[in-house]
Parts: C-alpha cells; sequence; structure tokens
C-alpha cells in the first residue's frame, strides 16, 4: 500500500480526515485487497455493507438491507407514507452500533441504487445527527462504475424518476449535500500486458474503434473445443446459457452423477448461499473453486479451475489445473454474520448469525459474467453477443489475465459494448478534480479542528438543560417550587462559564492550530486543550449535583414521562463530556483516542438507558436506586421540597402496601398533591386532614384513622 500513492493517499484520508470517499478503479487494481488491509489494521469503528448477499459476504460484511432492516420496496423521498421507514424499529444493540461507528463501508457501490443510498441516510440521521449527511457517519464507498449497474424495474423508476436523474449512486440526494472525494486507483495487478491493458481500457471508456474491435476479434475462434486440461471457462451474458452448457457437459460424462447436500445451520438466507445447495458431479467434471483455500497448503484459490478426479466415500479428489496431482477436498464454511458489541472492549466485533457448509466448487464449463464479477481466470471462452447492460461486456473481457487466455466464442460487435453515458460524464468530472496531497493536508487539520469542536461544544448539553428547566417551570412549578429556583438560578452558569467561555476557548485552540504545521504534536497546544478539560469539567460539577438530586415524584404518567426523557436527556449529554474531559486531564488529546473514548462512552451511556434517566451508572447518581443495607427494598425517592422526608418516607409506604392489597393504582388511595400537603402542613385532627386540598372529607371516611395515626406517631418522635 505504501508504494501506491493512490492507495496511499485513499488510507490517509480515511484515517486522517472525516471526508466521505469514493474509490474506485478498473478491474484488478486492488480495491478488494484495500478493504481488507483497512479491516486488518484501522482503529476506526467500522461496519462493511454489500448491496447483495454475494458480494457482502465476499467483502466480509453483510448487505445493507439486513443491516438496516429496509425492505426491497423504493425509497421514495419526501412521501409521508413509506413502506422503508416502518422498519426502522431497531434493537438496543443496533442502535448503539450505529452511535458508536466512524465509518461505513459499502462495497460493490456501483450496484447501489440512489434512493437506497438515501434510505441509508435516512436511517443514520434518526439515530445520530439528524441535521448531519448520513449522521454524520464517514462513508467510504468502493467500486467500478463501467462494472456492474444498479437495477431498476421499470415501475420502480416511474416513482423514482421524480426524484432523481439517474438510477446511480451518485445521484444520491444525500451524497449531494457533502463534498465527497474521488480516488481512483490506476495500477492494474491482475493484467501485466500493456498491450491488454490498452485494449481493455478502451473498451471501459468506451473508445473502441475499428481497429480494437479487430484486435480483440483475433480471439475469436470458431467452433473451438479445447481440451479438458486447458481449464477453459465459458462466461455467457445469461443465467440459462450457462445452466444449459454445464448440464450438457455433466450429462456427456460417463459414469454416475453423485450430489452433495450443504448444511445449512442458523440464519443463512438462500439468496446468500456462496455455493450450490445440492452440488452434482461426476468424476471428470470441471469446477471452478468458490474461495480461497484456508490452509496452509493454499492448494487453491476463488477462480481457480479444477476437475474432479475421484468421487467416493472419502470424500471428492480434485486436480487443479496446472497441477500433477490430485488432492482430496474438504467442505468448507461461509459465516452469515451480524454486527455486535463486546461489551468488555466496547468494540464492534462480527457474530456468526449462520453457516453454510457445502464443498468449495461448482460446475464451471460456463458461468455467468454477474457471477465472474470479482473473480480472475486463467483462460476463458467469452460469449457477449447478447449483452444487455452497461459494462458486462468489459467486466467478461476483465475477468482475463492475458489476452492470449482470452477466446470469443462469437465476434465481438460494438453495439455489445454498452456504456451509460451518465456514468462516462462523472467520471470524466470526478477525473479532473481528484484530490491531492494539499487537500489531504488542509482535511486533517480540518478534521482535527471538528474533533476538537465536538469536544468543547456544550450546545446539546445547553439545550437539553433547557428543556428540563422548561417543562419544570411551565408544568411543576407549584409542586416543586424549591427545585425550579435551584434550576434558574444554575443558568446563568451554564451559560456565562460554559457556553460563552466555550466560545472564547474556541477561538484560542483555532489560533494555535493554524498557527503551526505540528499541531497535532504541539505541546503548547496539548497543555492548552488539558487545561480547557479541566476547567470545563470543574465547571460542570454543579449541573452534575443539581440533575442528580432532582427528585420529583409525579402521578401524572404522561407528565412522568416527559420529565424522565428530559432529565435523561441532560444526563446523556453530561455523561459524555464528563467522561472525554476526565480523560484529557491526564493524555494529550489525538484524533485516534477521541474516537476510541467517545464510541466508549456513547456505548456506555447506552448500555445503561432506564426510563427514569441512566442514574446507576456512576455511584454518585444512584440516590433513587440503593438498596437499604440488611434488606432488599428499595428507599423511597425525597423531593427536595419537602419538609419532612422521614413522613414522607412512611406515608408513600402506607400507600404503596394499601395499593398492592386493593389491587389499585397507588394515586386512586391518594394524589400525590394531597400526600405533600399532610407532609408538609402536618394534620393531627379530622378536620384539618379534610382541608387539605385533593384530600377531602371522603378521603377522611376511608383512610383518615389510619394516615393520622401515622401523623401522629410521627409527630411524637421528632
Amino acid at each position: 500500500m505504501e508504494s501506491n500513492p493512490e492507495l496511499r493517499l485513499a488510507w490517509q484520508f480515511i484515517e486522517n480526515t472525516g471526508t466521505h470517499l469514493f474509490l474506485t478503479g478498473k478491474a484488478g487494481t486492488g480495491k478488494t485487497t484495500f478493504l481488507r488491509e483497512l479491516k486488518a489494521r484501522s482503529p476506526k469503528r467500522m461496519v462493511v455493507l454489500a448491496p447483495t448477499g454475494i458480494a457482502a459476504i465476499n467483502a466480509g460484511g453483510v448487505t445493507i438491507h439486513s443491516f438496516f432492516q429496509l425492505p426491497l420496496a423504493p425509497f421514495v423521498p419526501e412521501t409521508t407514507f413509506n413502506s422503508a421507514q416502518n422498519h426502522y424499529k431497531f434493537g438496543k444493540e443496533k442502535r448503539r452500533i450505529i452511535r458508536s461507528m466512524d465509518l461505513l463501508v459499502i462495497d460493490e457501490i456501483s450496484m447501489v441504487r440512489a434512493d437506497l443510498l438515501d434510505a441509508v441516510d435516512d436511517a443514520l440521521r434518526r439515530y445520530r445527527d439528524h441535521d448531519k449527511p448520513f449522521g454524520g457517519v464517514q462513508m467510504l464507498m468502493i467500486g467500478d462504475l463501467q462494472q456492474l449497474a444498479p437495477v431498476v424495474k421499470e415501475s420502480e423508476w416511474e416513482m423514482l424518476g421524480k426524484y432523481y436523474e439517474t438510477p446511480y449512486f451518485f445521484a444520491s440526494n444525500a451524497l449531494k449535500q457533502t463534498n465527497y472525494l474521488t480516488i481512483e486507483l490506476k495500477t492494474v495487478y491482475r493484467q501485466s500486458d500493456s498491450r491488454f491493458l490498452d485494449l481493455l481500457n478502451k473498451i471501459r471508456d468506451n473508445q473502441a474503434d475499428d481497429q480494437t474491435l479487430a484486435e480483440l476479434n483475433r480471439r475469436y475462434h470458431p467452433g473451438f473445443h479445447p481440451d479438458k486440461e486447458e481449464g477453459y471457462i465459458r462466461l455467457t451474458t445469461h443465467n440459462y446459457q450457462a445452466q444449459h452448457v454445464n448440464d450438457r457437459e455433466l450429462a456427456s460424462l460417463p459414469g454416475r452423477a453423485s450430489s452433495f447436500k450443504a448444511e445449512i445451520h442458523g440464519n443463512f438466507p438462500e439468496y446468500a448461499y456462496p455455493a450450490d445447495q445440492t452440488l452434482t458431479l461426476k468424476e471428470g467434471a470441471q469446477v471452478m473453486f468458490l474461495k480461497n483455500d484456508p490452509s496452509a497448503d493454499k492448494k487453491y484459490y476463488n477462480g481457480m479451475i479444477g476437475e474432479v478426479t475421484t468421487i467416493n466415500a472419502g470424500g471428492i479428489a480434485v486436480r487443479g489445473k496446472g497441477m500433477e496431482k490430485p488432492f482430496v477436498l474438504q467442505p468448507e464454511e461461509w459465516a452469515n454474520s451480524k454486527y455486535v458489541l463486546d461489551e468488555a472492549s466496547k468494540e464492534i466485533s462480527e457474530v456468526v448469525e449462520g453457516t453454510f457448509r457445502q464443498y468449495p466448487i461448482r460446475l464451471a464449463w460456463a458461468i455467468t459474467i454477474h457471477k465472474s464479477q470479482g473473480l480472475t481466470f486463467e483462460r476463458a471462452i467469452i460469449d457477449a453477443r447478447n449483452s444487455f447492460a452497461h459494462g458486462q461486456t468489459y467486466v467478461a473481457l476483465s475477468r482475463c489475465k492475458t489476452l492470449e487466455g482470452l477466446v470469443l466464442e462469437t465476434p465481438l460487435r460494438r453495439e455489445a459494448i454498452i456504456s451509460d453515458s451518465v456514468v462516462d460524464n462523472f467520471s470524466r468530472e470526478a477525473g479532473r478534480n481528484e484530490p491531492g496531497e494539499r487537500q489531504l493536508y488542509d482535511m486533517r487539520r480540518a478534521y482535527f479542528l471538528d474533533l476538537l469542536g465536538e469536544l468543547f461544544s456544550f450546545y446539546n448539553l445547553e439545550q437539553a438543560y433547557k428543556r428540563l428547566l422548561r417543562l419544570i417551570d411551565e408544568d411543576l412549578y407549584k409542586l416543586y417550587p424549591r427545585q425550579l429556583d435551584d434550576y434558574k438560578a444554575l443558568e446563568p452558569h451554564l451559560k456565562e462559564k460554559i457556553v460563552d467561555v466555550a466560545a472564547k476557548f474556541k477561538t484560542q485552540y483555532t489560533r494555535m492550530v493554524a498557527a503551526t504545521d505540528e499541531y497535532a504534536t504541539d505541546e503548547a497546544l496539548r497543555e492548552r486543550v488539558r487545561s480547557g478539560a479541566t476547567y470545563f469539567a470543574e465547571t460542570l460539577k454543579p449541573i452534575r449535583e443539581l440533575l442528580d438530586k432532582t427528585v420529583m415524584p409525579l402521578d401524572n404518567k404522561q407528565l412522568k414521562t416527559r420529565l424522565n426523557e428530559r432529565k435523561q436527556a441532560l444526563d446523556d449529554a453530561l455523561f459524555v463530556k464528563e467522561e472525554l474531559l476526565d480523560a484529557l486531564r491526564a493524555e494529550p488529546f489525538t484524533v485516534t483516542d477521541y474516537l476510541k473514548r467517545k464510541a466508549k462512552a456513547t456505548l456506555e451511556m447506552e448500555g445503561d438507558a432506564t426510563p427514569a434517566g441512566a442514574t446507576a451508572r456512576k455511584a454518585t447518581r444512584t440516590q433513587g436506586q440503593r438498596k437499604e443495607k440488611g434488606g432488599g427494598r428499595t428507599k423511597v425517592e425525597v423531593p427536595a421540597d419537602i419538609r419532612n422526608p422521614e413522613l414522607y418516607q412512611a406515608l408513600v409506604a402506607w400507600r404503596n402496601e394499601k395499593a398492592r392489597t386493593q389491587g389499585t393504582p397507588v394515586y386512586t388511595i391518594i394524589q400525590r398533591k394531597a400526600l405533600m400537603g399532610i407532609v408538609n402542613l402536618l394534620p393531627d385532627t379530622p378536620d384539618r386532614l379534610a382541608a387539605i386540598p385533593y384530600f377531602g372529607a371522603q378521603g377522611v371516611r376511608k383512610y383518615g384513622f389510619e394516615i393520622l395515626s401515622i401523623v401522629r406517631k410521627y409527630l411524637k418522635s421528632t
């Protein structure tokens, strides 16, 4: 990777910036290798997706539809009824993954429709930043637009054509809102023959002239029947053509056919089967290997042609082309994986949902051009006369390593070279605007500043505080006037000591980052960031203390839910800031460490969401959750405005027990407002008890004796 300038540049943009990237290139330029290296080496938390099951298995990921729980229906923008939107009810695990990931990789992006990419954007915004494309997740899109195109039915395009000028991914409305970059890999590793490369490039770029066609048609050999030892494979445009050839060739072999049924365990959808569910073979059958040999022997690789030499009780023996001796082939296993979170490491990992076990071969006298995507052959017979899709002929020709290994079953005609002018125009424009080192330098600095700005932004916290204060002020001011006063008194502290200071601090660190090329390691900047983290960590403490002592019991379920949601939002915003700022008091700010810490804090926050707020995340936040020593009963929450908390606890315990024995809600026994009136006014006679608001004479008749007994007992003990 280091020796290839385009690959190195792509790596730098992904690792050190937040920019979205389209990584493209001709067949065999190393796109798959780049993805493999990225998954193995990158510290960023990534999810890898692909548009089809086979592509997902090859990329080591899952399908876009599966991960985002999308239907196969089109995603129609600006519609109030959209079937896709009904599927966004993600579970806790999926929400945590989405909120903590840094990078979303989509492989084979050429097959992804624009509306599908917008559906991804819509799902990400729901669970991340609603105001940013793709919810603020960095996107890496990998593929070659001159290869397989997206599939769109005529009926679907009638709906989508009003919103998109083309089905290709680059017409996505969300993508147009970004300043994504395009990097084209230019070094081809699959073919080393410069003459063949030149011919392929002319086909790919729709520049094939008569001389190009004449050169390629020298490989047309009518009636070509190679010896089976030569290991040719036939590429066809349609599946029925390939099936017809394979059935015919298998039937022509002598001997009895044997069938091998795949072992399928767990969840492995049929559309993602990487091999035949029932594999039928004879000795002498030509086969193609469907994956690389996982053993140290490396006897075969994905796309290699071989011949079945023996079928017996001991299994299948296959001889690869060019090999002297056959080897016994063992069944191999493919995994259908989903992404989950490792609770210990707080890292995204893959968990196998299902397995598919089968011999890693299929009959291969012929396969379709579409199924050959991503494969490489030494020798191939190509029938492209019925080409019907953009890039199909180029995909077929580029599967071969050399021109000499290619044989045309029918002459190649100009009408078989189908190219989409929309793709051609897009590619030309992207080629004129390829990024360079200067743009990388600027974006690295901008990304560093963006993350610092995110760290020292208290906008979300301020908004959460104001929303909670507004609820208390509008709906709870009579019940909890003292707590309302506390929140109002602290609001200037939040504005002047935190929000306003953060704005001034941003000016300081922005100036310092701009003043040096060594901003990432500049000691003065690191010390300034450390000092800022210390300051803000301390100034957040009064807000934390106030929130922790905020206890406002309510009988009204709707109001209680709103209160808990707003307390939860403030607690979430506080928690993430506290975790990040505390860490930076001891360690320098780096992009990688910050992303890891933020992801961990987000996961811990998500992992402890409760209806009443994440009160159990720290010992200091467990006032209403701790247990009594020696007993298993939960302590009652005591409102800060209650003057006689011990009496309040006793009355609540009595009310709860009464409601339990009668099987009725607690508020039917006595309303919270009446309960607070009794606690604060201490009535010691039936008349005084009847005067309590929301209690009255009826309450005295039903429960007066019991309540007065509890009050008198409390007064006697004080």
